[in-house]
């Protein structure tokens, strides 16, 4: 990998209803961080940009419940997210 590739990276989250908690469902570097925002934007998922979070769910399993650690920030998140939708109708 290169240190260009390192530094494109992506993490895609979801929260089905049977879901203790936000998992991994898509991660990747390089080309294939760029396909997962890419797809991302054409479903119409926001993109949130923050390498320092994507450095800490990079380290997760694809499938891989978020932890009990990370639960606060990616709480703060879908708030914001859910706050920016509720604006935008």
């Amino acid at each position: 990998m290169t240190d260009e590739d390192a530094r494109r990276r992506a993490v895609a989250l979801a929260y089905g209803d049977d879901d203790a908690a936000p998992r991994v469902v898509a991660r990747g570097y390089g080309e294939l961080a760029e396909r997962i925002v890419e797809e991302a934007r054409r479903q119409g998922v926001h993109v949130h940009d923050s390498s320092a979070l994507v450095g800490l769910l990079m380290q997760l399993n694809l499938d891989e419940e978020i932890p009990p650690r990370l639960y606060r920030v990616i709480a703060e998140l879908l708030v914001w997210l859910h706050e920016r939708s509720a604006g935008e109708r």
